[in-house]
């Protein structure tokens, strides 16, 4: 792992970091996405001011948004943006939407997603599946609106071939996405790492702009253990700075060192 010189004004700069990691935001590649499901904004405060530097992305997850009192979520909003974090609606509010009131009202919940202060939202049909036509109509709708789109393929209840997910990817891009992401829970299969497809995303995509969701405890039979070994799998298979997506707030702190060769397993993560 090579490494770099440190800030002289940070603990233990004697010992480098790996040059590997991007430091500085914004980003372009080796980005962290949070995942926001209720953190009260003390704590929300709590957590930028500590690891900030190492969030670039929070997921209002599913239809939470709709919980909220307007004031409240504004105040989040706004709370992520003070701390160059860019906050986005999930993909699932917008599943819901379409699954039970119909494209018709796409463009006006996206207008009021932009309303409330999100300027990101992810398209996504992680259990509500959409066509080819129907994605790339989403996604344009989208980007007319006035946002900027986080596509995500693959499903949360069936396996789908990396063939599927890579043009269903490249279907996102070509619509107008910023960046893709991949439904964690096609990268776990009878408790182990599906390897072989992260291998053809490498091959298949530029996985700068992917990010890799982590599953969690929404996924049914899903283990801590499991997270985990995906995490370090995927820091092993494409360097410091893949992007990662579902980190909880309580692991902000914990992925980073796991992506400098100062986690769990030690340095030999990075070589």
């Amino acid at each position: 792992m090579s490494t770099s010189t440190s800030d002289k004004h940070e603990p233990f700069s004697l010992v480098d970091l790996p040059i590997e990691r991007s430091r500085n935001k914004p980003r372009n590649q080796g980005h962290t996405m949070m995942i926001d499901w209720g953190v009260p904004l003390e704590r929300q405060r709590d957590i930028l001011e500590m690891a900030s530097r190492y969030i670039d992305l929070a997921k209002i997850a599913v239809g939470t948004s709709r919980i909220y009192d307007e004031s409240y979520l504004k105040s989040k909003l706004a709370l992520y943006k003070e701390y160059q974090v860019r906050p986005f609606l999930g993909g699932q509010f917008q599943e819901y939407v379409f699954a039970k009131m119909g494209i018709q009202a796409l463009r006006p919940f996206l207008e009021e997603a932009l309303r409330l202060g999100f300027e990101v939202v992810e398209i996504s049909d992680n259990c509500i599946p959409l066509s080819d036509e129907e994605r790339d109509e989403q996604i344009r709708m989208a980007v007319d609106v006035g946002l900027t789109v986080l596509g995500e393929v693959g499903s949360k209840s069936e396996r789908s071939s990396a063939d599927l997910l890579i043009s269903q990817a490249r279907q996102a891009f070509d619509a107008g996405a910023e960046l893709v992401l991949v439904e964690g829970a096609e990268l776990i299969e009878n408790g182990e790492v599906n390897s072989q497809m992260l291998g053809a995303f490498k091959q298949g995509l530029d996985m700068t702009k992917v990010m890799i969701e982590l599953p969690g405890p929404w996924v049914s039979g899903t283990s801590v253990s499991e997270i985990h070994d995906l995490k370090k799998t995927l820091i092993r298979q494409f360097g410091a700075d893949v992007n990662i997506a579902n980190i909880m707030p309580d692991d902000i702190i914990e992925t980073e060192a796991l992506r400098c060769g100062l986690g769990v397993v030690g340095p030999q993560l990075g070589n």
